[in-house]
């Protein structure tokens, strides 16, 4: 299969609940690009405290002339330039204009404000390498809310 005849990538981006309807719709509610974590206090951190963060991942494609199972491979890219371990996904590919969907209730950790990226690679059992299909990006923004300290 030649990367260029499909699958093609028709929805990548995180949101907080996804809803599927009998005919098979989907309704992606608040696709998320950027959080904001707030620490309130008297004397809150001056920097990002790592905190953990519930998403769903939704990775939707058309198929193309891509036909049978594949794997997903999703790398996150940390504003230091670091990256963390991958999260594997199997994807089955039926042809034509038949859609393929993932979604991934995750819970990831923060450590950094900065740009996230996840970047989603595909990987054919026939391919040497695995091929850059998009990337997420998720900015995260520290929010320093100083409060009950009197003056």
């Amino acid at each position: 299969m030649a990367f260029e005849d499909g699958p093609f990538v028709q929805v990548a981006c995180f949101c907080e609940t996804v809803l599927q309807e009998v005919n098979g719709a989907h309704s992606l509610i608040r696709i998320i690009d950027t959080l904001i974590h707030t620490q309130t206090g008297p004397n809150p951190p001056k920097e990002l405290p790592p905190f953990n963060y519930p998403l769903t991942m939704v990775l939707m494609f058309k198929s193309g002339m891509a036909l049978g199972r594949s794997t997903l491979k999703v790398v996150p890219h940390l504003p230091t330039g670091e990256t963390r371990d991958p999260l594997l996904l199997t994807i089955h590919f039926e042809g034509e204009e038949k859609g393929a969907n993932v979604t991934a209730n995750i819970t990831f950790p923060f450590e950094y404000e900065g740009v996230y990226w996840f970047k989603v690679y595909l990987t054919d059992p026939d391919e040497v390498a695995d091929k850059l299909m998009t990337a997420i990006p998720l900015r995260v923004k520290y929010n320093r809310v100083i409060a009950g300290q009197r003056l």
